[in-house]
């Protein structure tokens, strides 16, 4: 099996769907707190519920192993601020 590669993120910039294919920019913060990106996650939207789900899941158990061991569940950071951008006629966006 091909060694795959690792995108490491702690947010999402900015998410579109166009064309029936959702994309999210996924980033970091940089030294300076600012969203730098690191790659772009791109899931038809006929996925995107099996994606999420399977995201979701993994929440649950982070957060229930959490709690059995006494400590506080993992927090969503805030959001950075991004740019907003017009979306096409066929598209939307979604700014995180």
């Amino acid at each position: 099996m091909p060694e795959l590669p690792t995108l490491f993120a702690d947010g999402v910039t900015e998410a579109t769907v166009r064309y029936g294919v959702a994309r999210l920019t996924m980033a970091v913060q940089d030294g300076k707190g600012q969203p730098a990106g690191t790659g772009i996650l791109v899931v038809p939207l006929t996925q995107l519920p099996a994606v999420v789900g399977a995201m979701t899941r993994l929440l649950r158990e982070v957060e229930a192993k959490a709690r059995e061991a006494g400590a506080p569940a993992p927090q969503a950071p805030a959001a950075p601020a991004a740019p907003i951008e017009e979306p096409q006629p066929e598209a939307f966006r979604f700014q995180g």
